[in-house]
């Protein structure tokens, strides 16, 4: 009977590739150009670049040769990660726009592009694999991507391919890799997405220097969001579909490279933008797909994209595409809000592109009016934005729920009907307008759209964006027809969750009613909270708990409010370790100063909080202050807002405090809110909202979604306090946040918003729980320590050979970090309840057991760390992990291993002398955790073969001679060729050495010497001769200066003429030695 399973094993990597290579080629008409893994490659092959130039845009071989110059010579200057920012963004530029061409002597240049945008079927697009490309730096000379696309010859992707069994991170860290200094850096000059995929994650992607967390997962839009208003069907129809291609790394690549696409998407939707390079995510793309059809046809509608999901850079995208592509159009973008304003004209500026700002209604009339009258040339400004309440026309405001907090705000409706009323005589609008409403879900519709016509003519354009849901009332005013029209996309908050784009937020509401004044009550009450944590962890709170005294007996509810945060920044990883910060809405200017004032009477939040209101500090009028009885509240706000701005003007006051909240959380702890920053404000450290406010509606949604941004790992939600009770309407078990508050949504607009904080937090500790085990199951009985090691390093009886055990820790690397993110994952998911175990319904038997299977796992991790080697290069990490266990989990090797370094392990041999010689040996607990005599002996080799590979670049001759001593050793242990004392003091030996400089002349006095003296046949002249050489001509930046390193090159060339000693790999010992600066 045949194997039922004989077609279900996992193709390797090589077989993922050989298909991805066939399928981009049978379905997206890729030309192959081979396996280029026997040549050196450059991100460019001229040969087909020269001849897209002479057949597409018409060149001679001369100007050909001229044009392809252009690029190599850029490319040239990309020499290392710092450089390749604009070198990339250079290329690009030129990419995108063309250069020109000289054609002869009294002629005028000629514009020629290195692609075709308009006609993508004139370009020639290719695909290779194996493409070898030589490294700046290093022993491994070489660096090999998997498949490289090619457009005109020029490299444009780079894709990472990992088989189903591999995490695709993997190919995500090798691309990262691969653009560092030393590596190589220079083919990416040219490159515009790196994808990573495997057969079972599907396809990741990101562009240059894109930091691990921000690559994305392409995915094609399902459904029926994507209408045309003239038609009930779908306008976009999704290419090579899941029913047809059933493996989404096949369907995502030919999805994302198809070539009309990938012309499209390299030329429409990348942005610089302040100094990050970006591009286009799926909701963001095909946003923008079905808002260009719109445009053509004259069809308006609303973009509702979450809050969070990248709207500025919609908006960017889809103005740079109306105004190249539609004759004489223009972009206007109104807002309400001087932070939106800001934001979204600092966002074009970034980009490169210049809008005008309307500074009064006046202003924005004369530039609708245009500066030009002839009808054939393109009215300019052709970008302004403009901001409503700076106009003074005072219209009441009567707007739902959100009325209160847009008082003194003019919404763009009634604005833009105040403006069409006072239009001069013989006014019209120059140009096809497109006008974009930011945050429309603030304005009436229908008003909106009578006075836009009014003013910029009736085949205005209008396009609404909103990041909140709309009103269930004002859903059909304001798509209908009449208005805004209708969905153009919508990517709601459940969505973005789901793509990793924002993070899920866990709600809590808090009261602080209760009071407790009998002082031996206190004390019981701190012992109940306490129990759980250990006795350094307890003695820190111990020294707040005044603070925790105070929440119990404080009269004053601010008071109380204000003990209880202070709580949260002692316990809380985050807000403790100063790598999150929070935000605190209060319901007044005058509440936030009380707020302020008193945080500010702790030390540890002195200087350290800011309010930042639209209150501007003025001094109170006479009939607001200066009473002879107690301060008005007027005089209070004076008061503590001079204190607070000390010498800083208030602009230069907001903008610091806005810096260090962002930037250094540490230094600015709190922000305390009324009304602005809880729009267009985005801080990626800000972790909980504490709200003492009436917020409702759109204002609520909009400051709870600031603390939404994904921040790395450690951030994995974004915390909501309630202090008012917002969702009252809350019973028992079951939760409904679409009431209350949100009453004015439609339900499914904000389902899976807000989620409870302590069941949530069980969710994931009985998640961790399962997915640890799962993990260690392949573990073999009866799992000791030694059987850890075997599955997850390496089983020395079964591989002898030290060479070859190295290989093989390499190749476990992907199982240990899995095992590793899960203990992460269980250590956090404990920690963050581990003192509300009985809350959440556990038994005090079944949270000791948790508290014991917590600590077996960390030490675990620990274990296995140190055996394999990886403990040195996890070592943030692991400090990271070590300040949330200490808080509950005693460990008697805690503070040893957190101040571990590369070789503070061995302080664990100890030096015992008895009158025969030094006996060494380790102790028992420690032996034990690792496993016995064995464990500790593959640690210790290790750790010191670690130590000894980083000397590879940097002294190549001394990485052979440790190599060789330290294998030799293991070998002969392992042999039983010596004794377990007998290694422990060689291996102490040999440490030593490794610390030690060569002493033997007194005049190699620094690494760098050292080095050179080993590398160049141990002869301290010739190395002192190079050494003087490099001094006197080594520039500041050379390493990264071609220009100043070929300087460099050609003075150890002088110094080394007599000598047969290769020039570039002594060039390359001292790139290495980065301590040498001159």
């Amino acid at each position: 009977m045949a194997d039922e399973f004989e077609n279900s094993q996992v193709p390797t990597e090589r077989e993922t590739q050989n298909k991805v290579i066939r399928i981009l080629r049978d379905f997206d008409n890729y030309e192959y150009l081979g396996n280029l893994s026997e040549q050196e490659n450059k991100p460019y092959v001229e040969s087909i670049l020269k001849e897209f130039l002479i057949k597409h845009q018409g060149c001679t071989e001369k100007q050909a040769e001229e044009a392809t110059k252009k690029l190599r010579d850029l490319v040239a200057q990309c020499h290392g990660e710092d450089s390749l920012y604009d070198v990339n963004k250079a290329v690009y530029k030129m990419l995108r726009y063309g250069t020109s061409v000289s054609q002869g002597l009294g002629r005028p240049s000629k514009k020629v592009f290195f692609y075709d945008a308009g006609t993508p079927e004139n370009n020639f697009f290719h695909i290779a694999e194996e493409v070898t490309v030589r490294r700046l730096t290093g022993e491994d000379k070489h660096r090999r991507p998997d498949v490289v696309i090619y457009v005109n010859g020029i490299a444009v992707c780079v894709l990472e391919l990992k088989k189903a069994t591999v995490s695709v991170r993997e190919g995500i860290r090798q691309n990262i890799r691969n653009q560092q200094c030393g590596q190589i850096t220079p083919f990416f000059s040219t490159v515009q997405l790196l994808l990573a995929g495997s057969e079972s994650e599907g396809v990741y992607y990101g562009t240059i220097l894109t930091k691990e967390k921000y690559y994305l997962r392409w995915k094609e839009p399902v459904g029926a969001h994507y209408h045309s208003a003239l038609s009930k069907e779908p306008t976009y129809k999704v290419m090579f579909p899941a029913s047809e291609f059933s493996n989404e790394l096949h369907r995502s690549l030919l999805q994302m490279l198809r070539p009309g696409r990938l012309i499209d998407f390299i030329n429409n939707f990348v942005v610089f933008d302040g100094g990050i390079k970006k591009v286009a995510r799926p909701n963001q793309y095909f946003a923008l797909q079905a808002a260009r059809e719109r445009c053509l046809n004259n069809e308006g509608g609303i973009i509702w994209h979450t809050q969070g999901s990248g709207k500025s850079l919609t908006m960017i995208w889809l103005a740079q595409w109306i105004l190249e592509t539609i004759p004489k159009s223009r972009v206007v973008v109104i807002t309400d809000r001087d932070e939106l304003d800001t934001q979204i004209t600092n966002g074009f500026i970034d980009a490169d592109k210049h809008p005008v700002r309307a500074t009064s209604s006046e202003h924005l009339i004369k530039m609708l009016n245009g500066t030009n009258d002839r009808r054939d040339e393109q009215p300019e400004p052709d970008l302004i934005t403009t901001l409503v309440h700076k106009f003074g026309i005072h219209t009441p405001v009567q707007q739902g729920g959100d009325s209160r907090k847009l008082r003194n705000k003019v919404p763009v409706d009634y604005y833009l009907e105040q403006v069409a009323e006072h239009l001069p005589k013989g006014f019209k609008a120059k140009g096809k307008l497109f006008v974009f409403v930011d945050e429309c879900h603030r304005t009436q519709g229908g008003v909106l759209n009578k006075a836009m016509r009014k003013i910029m003519g009736d085949d205005v354009m209008l396009i609404g964006f909103t990041g909140t849901p709309l009103f269930k009332v004002d859903k059909d005013k304001l798509t209908s027809r009449e208005a805004f029209g209708p969905w153009i996309s919508t990517y709601k908050y459940d969505e973005a969750v789901r793509d990793k784009v924002v993070l899920d937020l866990r709600y809590e509401a808090r009261s602080v009613d209760r009071i407790v004044s009998d002082k031996e009550s206190l004390d019981e009450l701190f012992e109940k909270m306490t129990e759980k944590l250990t006795p350094t962890a307890k003695t820190r709170l111990q020294k707040r708990w005044a603070v925790m005294q105070n929440i119990y007996s404080a009269r004053e509810p601010i008071s109380r409010v204000v003990a209880q945060i202070k709580k949260d920044f002692t316990l809380i990883p985050c807000l403790r370790e100063g790598w999150g910060n929070a935000m605190l809405v209060a319901d007044s200017v005058y509440q936030a100063f009380r707020y302020w004032s008193e945080f500010e009477r702790d030390g540890e939040f002195a200087g350290k909080t800011a309010v930042v209101t639209s209150y501007d500090g003025k001094e109170p009028s006479l009939t607001e202050g200066f009473s002879d009885s107690i301060k008005t509240q007027a005089e209070f706000k004076h008061e503590q807002f001079i204190k607070m701005i000390g010498d800083k003007t208030p602009e230069k006051f907001e903008e610091y405090a806005k810096n260090e909240f962002v930037n250094n959380p540490g230094s600015m702890k709190i922000l305390i809110v009324v009304d602005k920053l809880i729009t267009g404000f985005d801080a990626p450290a800000a972790t909980y909202m504490y709200i003492d406010s009436e917020m409702h509606n759109h204002t609520l949604f909009q400051a709870i979604c600031r603390v939404n941004r994904t921040n790395g790992e450690r951030k994995q939600y974004g915390y909501i306090v309630d202090y008012r009770k917002l969702f009252d309407d809350i019973t028992n078990a079951i939760e409904d946040y679409t009431n209350g508050a949100f009453k004015e949504f439609d339900k499914q607009d904000v389902a899976g918003l807000l989620k409870n904080r302590l069941k949530e937090a069980k969710k994931d500790l009985d998640y961790a729980i399962e997915k640890v085990h799962r993990l260690a199951e392949p573990v073999e009985l009866p799992r000791e320590m030694s059987d850890f090691f075997n599955y997850f390093c390496c089983n020395p009886a079964e591989i002898p050979e030290a060479e070859k055990q190295q290989e093989k820790i390499a190749q476990n690397q992907n199982k240990r970090e899995d095992f590793y993110n899960a203990c992460a994952e269980l250590v956090r998911a404990y920690t963050a309840i581990a003192l509300e175990m009985d809350k959440v319904g556990y038994t005090k038997e079944e949270s000791d057991r948790i508290y014991k299977e917590v600590k077996k796992f960390d030490d675990l991790r620990t274990a296995i760390m140190h055996n394999s080697g990886d403990f040195v290069d996890l070592h943030t990490y692991d400090a990271d992990m070590r300040a949330l266990l200490d808080d509950y989990i005693v460990s008697p090797r805690a503070e040893v291993l957190q101040k571990l370094d590369d070789f503070s392990f061995l302080d664990i041999i100890d030096v015992n002398s008895d009158g025969e010689g030094a006996e060494l040996g380790v102790d028992d607990k420690t032996e034990e955790e690792l496993g016995g005599k064995r464990g500790v002996a593959e640690t210790l080799y290790q750790n010191v073969r670690r130590v000894i590979n980083r000397k590879r670049d940097t002294n190549p001759e001394e990485y052979r001679k440790f190599s060789e001593k330290i294998d030799r050793l293991l070998e002969e242990y392992q042999q039983s060729k010596i004794e377990y004392k007998e290694l422990l003091k060689q291996i102490k030996e040999l440490t030593e050495q490794l610390k030690q400089q060569d002493t033997s002349d007194p005049r190699l006095d620094n690494e760098l010497k050292n080095a050179l003296y080993d590398n160049l046949g141990e002869n301290v002249e010739l190395a002192l001769n190079v050494y003087a050489a490099v001094e006197r001509n080594a520039q500041p930046g050379f390493r990264n200066n071609p220009m100043r390193k070929r300087i460099v090159e050609r003075a150890i060339r002088a110094a080394l003429s007599d000598t047969d000693y290769d020039v570039n790999a002594i060039l390359a010992i001292v790139i290495a030695h980065t301590e040498f600066v001159p």
